[in-house]
């Protein structure tokens, strides 16, 4: 499987606290977690799309209509398990409808993109056995989580590189 180079949205500071607090409670817990994956460029993020390639057109249009969005705020109001017998865990992001109409016209510019469609999420932890599911819940618990996300950015896997492409 080819290395996928991603636009994302990162939350602020205090964001991102609230996101490795989550992913502290998991590996305190003894569980898979965001926190086992140590490069440096980790970070909590909600991905606005990922291909083997990202096209001119994409950053573009990523840095014109979601740039100038910053801040943008979104709520995370649950849990999702995603995947088969290993699955990943992600907390679900409420985002405006406006935020979810520009993030579109953002994939429409990727043909090869991951997935089609978007489903806002932060990961959590990824390949999570799915015996483990109720454990996870049970340590994550179910209260919301506010986000600022402040910061557009793109990852490329070839490089190792993360370029900040807009900040509020």
């Amino acid at each position: 499987m080819p290395r996928l180079h991603a636009l994302e949205l990162v939350p602020d500071d205090t964001g991102q606290e609230a996101v490795r607090r989550d992913w502290q409670r998991l590996r305190d817990a003894g569980l898979p977690s965001q926190l086992d994956h140590d490069a440096p460029t980790n970070a909590p993020h909600v991905s606005v799309v990922s291909a083997p390639e990202l096209p001119d057109a994409a950053i573009d249009v990523a840095h014109a209509r979601l740039g100038a969005l910053l801040p943008i705020r979104a709520r995370s109001t649950g849990l999702l398990v995603l995947g088969g017998s290993r699955v990943t865990i992600a907390r679900a992001v409420d985002i405006d409808d406006d935020v979810v109409r520009r993030v579109l016209a953002v994939r429409v510019q990727v043909p090869d993109r991951q997935h089609v469609g978007w489903l806002p999420h932060v990961t959590l932890a990824r390949r999570v056995d799915r015996s483990l599911v109720q454990q996870v819940v049970d340590v994550l618990g179910h209260d919301d989580l506010v986000l600022t996300l402040t910061e557009l950015r793109r990852w490329d896997p070839e490089k190792k590189f993360v370029t900040t492409l807009a900040q509020a």
